[in-house]
């Protein structure tokens, strides 16, 4: 079956270019994205996506014309899930990038989007079974400013992290932010659970604001558990009794070990089912 994806508004079949070499994005990394899951058939979330990646635009100094709000994305990203005939699982990426023209200083800040759907393995989030191995990525930390919380096109940190992972055998490795604080995985935020108490990196230390990682906040406060945006460190890993990571495609991976210690799954599984509940 031969997938489209959505270019501006005109359906081009994904195995045919359409998008040409000087392409600021894939130039200069001068674009946003959005990963986007698809469930029954329908974009999860997509209010908070698109919420995001308009914010991130005015961030990169785009102007992005007043039609592209969310009921027109709405009805891109439908229509295209329709066409290439997603009916359950499936995930979807829209990314935004600036007009071709100029070097590093463009000559204009107009946008257009590309949009990409797939069919996923499963329709609910699903816990994985084996428990991840991580570690910190030692190579490079992340800085803190005012773009690291947005999911800009230059991602090489996160693809030096996964290769670092990759490398040495684990199925993931956190990243750190210059202050040397944890902040999130190589794709995913970072979630600690310690004597009952819900902890995750906090947006001033330059953690992505993931869409589901404030879906998972929210799910907690409305079930009286306690939630703390804070800096976490190693021996904050060391002493949790759960640990797991969330990105908008996957939902929640918990973790199951970090160095010798190893983690519980109990209230991650929990807050995996109340995820599906949200989104049936």
């Amino acid at each position: 079956m031969v997938l489209f994806s959505n270019h501006n508004g005109s359906l081009y079949p994904q195995d045919q270019g359409f998008i040409k070499g000087n392409n600021r994005a894939f130039m200069y990394g001068d674009g946003l994205f959005e990963s986007i899951r698809i469930k029954n058939g329908k974009p999860m979330f997509l209010e908070s996506h698109i919420a995001r990646l308009l914010d991130a635009a005015g961030a990169l100094k785009m102007e992005v014309p007043s039609s592209f709000n969310l009921d027109y994305f709405k009805k891109q990203v439908s229509d295209l899930i329709s066409k290439n005939n997603i009916a359950a699982g499936g995930k979807c990426r829209l990314t935004l990038f600036r007009n071709t023209g100029g070097t590093y200083t463009p000559d204009d800040n107009g946008v257009g989007y590309v949009i990409e759907t797939s069919n996923y393995p499963s329709n609910n989030y699903a816990l994985n079974e084996e428990g991840f191995n991580i570690e910190l990525y030692p190579e490079m930390r992340k800085p803190v400013n005012k773009l690291s919380i947005y999911k800009t096109c230059n991602s090489l940190l996160y693809i030096m992290a996964g290769i670092y992972a990759r490398q040495n055998k684990f199925d993931d490795a956190l990243i750190v932010n210059d202050k040397g604080n944890i902040i999130e995985s190589s794709n995913s935020n970072l979630f600690m659970i310690c004597n009952g108490v819900l902890y995750t990196s906090a947006l001033s230390d330059g953690c992505l604001a993931g869409v589901v990682r404030m879906q998972i906040i929210n799910i907690a406060l409305a079930n009286k558990l306690k939630v703390y945006e804070c800096s976490l460190n190693p021996q904050n890993l060391l002493v949790a009794d759960e640990v797991f990571l969330s990105n908008a495609v996957r939902g929640i991976q918990w973790v199951g070990s970090y160095k010798m210690k190893r983690y519980y799954n109990t209230l991650t599984r929990d807050l995996v089912q109340k995820l599906n509940d949200l989104t049936d």
